[in-house]
């Protein structure tokens, strides 16, 4: 009886997580980018040239982005390349696949809608978490969503639940979902087992990880680079040789947004609302624009003010969504891949092969087990810091239990570890854009500050 009643509740709990992983979280996440962005006056889209001068212009003067005058555990550089890795993954591959098979083609422009609004969101989570960044037992600096709560808002309370939802999410956006898409790829491609799969990567990950942010920042910033350019270069390639569907994919695209997209192949057919929320949560499981976990990552960078770092959040959710995502979504449409039986990382397999036959398989396996790789890397860290935060200590436990969670992601099944990966996003950005919400006047008076210098 008791055990009936137990598991009658736990449906319910999970039922109720799932529903506001869904529309509640992408109105949540919508209405708060769209104020931060009015509220600054459109700044990260009016001044998008001047913030790539700043960031990427300055590995060229400034060697990588190392110094402006401040102290911090690695550069600007490590640090963009660290949350690079954790949004760079298999939502660039699966997630877009995901997104378009749930919410059609016209889920990519709503994707685009959320990262548009999305870049203020995330330029405003890293500048408040540097502002309020704190040094750890370790000597390292530590800061994030979590401490801007706890020190700026006043609200340690709340930096307690988003540090809980941030350890608990990780093994699902960060851990399974990534093992587990991987799994798949190579189990296609090569023949390899889940099981054998798991072991592997919990294995790599181990060797980095136990090394902290350091060699997590020393290993990405050459990592990242590789694997976008491979999976970049490949996309190219695709539509050059299809530079003929091209338009009608983009017309599709924007069409389908407003009108929906009737049953064609295996696609079941998307209307408008749908498309609306698998953009959404797609995107934002991509670009992670207010989660506030790459927050995390910056604010253990070398930067003289906390604008300057939050410059890099712009850059990231543009290449992660406006770049990789929609190179995904275009080569998926322009293959005619989306409307066959496949989905998730299988079906982006799939269309790159179907142009490219032999390299294509080659080129996405390739991609998707360094993009999950390197966001296997980064999220651990991100769960470790929310760990500590509540623990005061316990990383090595952390980094057992990550390493755990691969093996067990690689053998799940695809469709729950995506829906409890939604559950998890949403729980996290609770807590977050209440932060965000309650200091933007803090952030704009920063934002006047960096601007005047």
């Amino acid at each position: 009886m008791i055990v009936d009643i137990i598991k009658l509740a736990g449906g319910k709990v999970l039922a109720a997580l799932y529903w506001f992983g869904g529309w509640p979280a992408a109105v949540l996440l919508v209405l708060a980018g769209l104020y931060l962005t009015v509220r600054s006056g459109f700044l990260a889209q009016r001044r998008l040239f001047p913030v790539f001068r700043l960031t990427l212009g300055s590995l060229f003067k400034s060697g990588r982005g190392r110094k402006h005058a401040a102290s911090g555990d690695i550069s600007p550089f490590q640090a963009l390349t660290t949350a690079l890795a954790a949004t760079v993954g298999t939502g660039n591959i699966a997630g877009v696949a995901t997104a378009i098979t749930l919410g059609g083609p016209g889920a990519i422009f709503w994707m685009w809608v959320s990262a548009f609004l999305g870049m203020t969101t995330k330029f405003a989570e890293i500048a408040l978490a540097v502002r309020y960044r704190v040094r750890s037992s370790g000597k390292t600096f530590a800061g994030g969503p979590m401490y801007t709560l706890k020190y700026g808002l006043g609200r340690p309370g709340l930096g307690l639940a988003y540090a809980f939802f941030g350890a608990t999410a990780a093994f699902g956006i960060g851990n399974m979902v990534q093992a587990n898409s991987v799994a798949s790829v190579l189990e296609t491609a090569f023949g390899v087992t889940p099981l054998h799969s798991g072991i592997l990567m919990a294995l790599l990950v181990a060797l980095v990880i136990l090394g902290g942010i350091r060699r997590i920042g020393n290993i990405t910033e050459k990592l990242v680079p590789l694997m976008a350019l491979l999976y970049i270069g490949g996309a190219l390639a695709v539509l050059i040789l299809c530079y003929r569907n091209i338009g009608p994919a983009l017309a599709e695209i924007v069409g389908s947004a407003f009108t929906g997209r009737a049953a064609a192949g295996g696609f079941a057919g998307a209307g408008v609302l749908q498309s609306i929320r698998y953009g959404i949560t797609r995107g934002v499981f991509s670009n992670e624009a207010g989660l506030g976990s790459a927050s995390i990552a910056h604010a253990a960078a070398a930067t003289d003010h906390p604008v300057r770092q939050g410059l890099w959040g712009i850059v990231e959710v543009f290449i992660d969504t406006h770049v990789i995502c929609t190179l995904t979504a275009l080569v998926l449409l322009v293959s005619g891949a989306w409307t066959g039986p496949l989905e998730g990382a299988s079906m982006t397999s799939a269309a790159f092969n179907f142009i490219l036959p032999g390299t294509g398989n080659f080129i996405v396996a390739t991609s998707l087990v360094l993009f999950a790789f390197s966001t296997l890397l980064s999220w651990s860290y991100y769960g470790e810091q929310c760990f500590e935060f509540i623990l005061g200590g316990g990383r090595y436990f952390y980094r057992l239990l990550w390493t755990i969670g691969i093996i067990a992601g690689a053998v799940g099944g695809l469709r729950p570890v995506w829906a409890l990966a939604d559950s998890l996003n949403a729980l996290m950005a609770v807590p977050n854009l209440i932060g965000l919400l309650g200091l933007n006047s803090l952030f704009l008076k920063l934002n006047r500050e960096f601007w005047k210098k």
